[in-house]
């Protein structure tokens, strides 16, 4: 790769495969959905692209066409105003006026920042909403993917800082203190959007779905037949659809962050998305993935990075500490190490390569 040049040929190729691989693949059986009356188990299936990610809704029953499609709209209204990536988001008009003067923003936008800034300060930092000068410099994920110069991360790493950002509860607006910082709320976002696609479903009537959104599942009741729903959890090892182990659940979602989900390689090592915002490179702390098993997807979604962020004892402790959350971390040596309440789901590794320990 020439420096300050974005990707050489095998980065370009890996992103573009990346890409077909996403769009063709359709969420390759993350969760098993087993009907006994193909009739009336039949679901109403639905998909669309929003926050950069494929989405997929399955819902059964009368109405679930209209209310998948309800779904839907309600996405592309939080992708307007939350994507960091868009020129036109609320998010990016935040950005383009830190050091200058408030924004306000959609009552969507300030709840969704509001929390962000909880887990910023739930992890000291590990987790921060303010990350975004850093995700632009990487532009892992895009076609400019690149290693920055040390001189870059330094000039990134002293532009975040989550106690930064201004606040108006009254008016809704949001300040960031200092010229060149950048709210992302890529790790959090997608979150929320899943939260609102249940309760859209809830509000009409859907009593059995699953939601899709990439890395978060949503399962809605339970399956037709009255059985909790089996989500697979994906093997970071492999590419997405392969899965190493499974839950059972209902009512609940599972929020995955790996080091599989966007990354570019080059001399033949890794770059992940998951950056470490004490040293502006990707984390590397043995982990590969950790997922998420809660009643919010939003807290969910942050809490994946955060704890992964973390590493595996810091992030189990933090785990431990949270009421109504459970945890599964895998090591790039394959093993497996999961919360305490674990058990209430019905864990169980279907890949014999990983192993259980305590």
């Amino acid at each position: 790769m020439k420096k300050g040049g974005g990707c050489d040929r095998n980065c370009r190729l890996l992103t573009m495969n990346k890409k077909v691989l996403i769009c063709t693949v359709i969420f390759a059986l993350m969760l098993a959905v087993v009907s006994c009356n193909r009739q009336e188990d039949e679901p109403v299936v639905k998909t669309g692209f929003y926050l950069d990610t494929l989405i997929k809704i399955s819902a059964y029953g009368p109405g679930a066409s209209e209310a998948i499609d309800a779904c839907f709209e309600r996405l592309g209204e939080i992708d307007v105003k939350m994507n960091a990536r868009a020129s036109d988001s609320e998010v990016a008009a935040i950005n383009e006026a830190a050091g200058e003067h408030s924004v306000q923003v959609s009552p969507d936008t300030f709840f969704v920042i509001k929390r962000g800034l909880y887990f910023s300060e739930l992890s000291g930092g590990r987790f921060d909403i303010t990350v975004g000068p850093l995700v632009n410099l990487w532009g892992i994920g895009t076609d400019r993917a690149r290693v920055p110069e040390k001189s870059e991360i330094e000039e990134a790493l002293n532009l975040i800082n989550y106690n930064d950002v201004l606040v108006d509860e009254d008016q809704k607006t949001v300040m960031l203190k200092r010229p060149g910082m950048a709210i992302d709320l890529g790790a959090i976002a997608k979150g929320y959007a899943a939260d609102e696609v249940i309760r859209i479903l809830k509000e009409r009537g859907i009593k059995s779905a699953v939601a899709d959104l990439g890395g978060n599942v949503y399962v809605l009741g339970k399956k037709p037949n009255g059985q909790p729903w089996k989500i697979g959890i994906q093997d970071p090892f492999e590419l997405r659809g392969d899965i190493f182990a499974t839950v059972e659940a209902s009512d609940k979602t599972l929020v995955t962050s790996g080091v599989y989900e966007r990354y570019f390689e080059e001399g033949g090592k890794r770059y992940h998305h998951l950056l470490d915002t004490s040293t502006g490179y990707p984390v590397d702390n043995g982990l590969v993935s950790v997922t998420i098993i809660s009643d919010s997807s939003m807290d969910a979604d942050a809490l994946s990075t955060t704890v992964f962020s973390l590493g595996l004892e810091q992030g189990m402790q933090l785990v431990e500490s949270l009421p109504d959350v459970e945890a599964v971390f895998v090591t790039k040596d394959k093993e497996v190490y999961v919360s305490s309440g674990m058990s209430a789901y019905n864990f169980q590794i279907t890949d014999e390569s990983f192993t259980l320990k305590q």
